[in-house]
């Protein structure tokens, strides 16, 4: 299936956290935190300023972001677990 999100919103794959600390101990799942990393997937066309005028987003499929813990809903397409979020709710871009 094809998702394209609508206007300022984006779809975002988390990227997972190791398992292990740098000491060498395993992570159970239970104590893990959601990851706050991520790909973009797909970018809607963008928002709209007062006058009407289209205002093109700041990111774009593939980049690595980073955005708030509590950002976003979570969705289930094709079995994937995503995020989809207003593009404000990224911090900023991974290089």
């Amino acid at each position: 299936m094809s998702f394209k999100p609508l206007h300022d919103r984006v779809v975002v794959r988390r990227i997972e956290e190791d398992e292990k600390t740098a000491g060498g101990i395993i992570i159970p799942d239970a104590a893990k935190e959601k990851p706050s990393e991520g790909e973009i997937v797909s970018v809607g066309a963008g928002a709209r300023d007062d006058r009407g005028e289209l205002i093109a987003p700041d990111v774009k499929a593939g980049d690595r972001v980073l955005f708030g813990k509590w950002s976003g809903t979570e969705i289930k397409i094709d079995g994937e677990d995503l995020l989809i979020m207003k593009e404000s709710d990224i911090m900023g871009i991974i290089d």
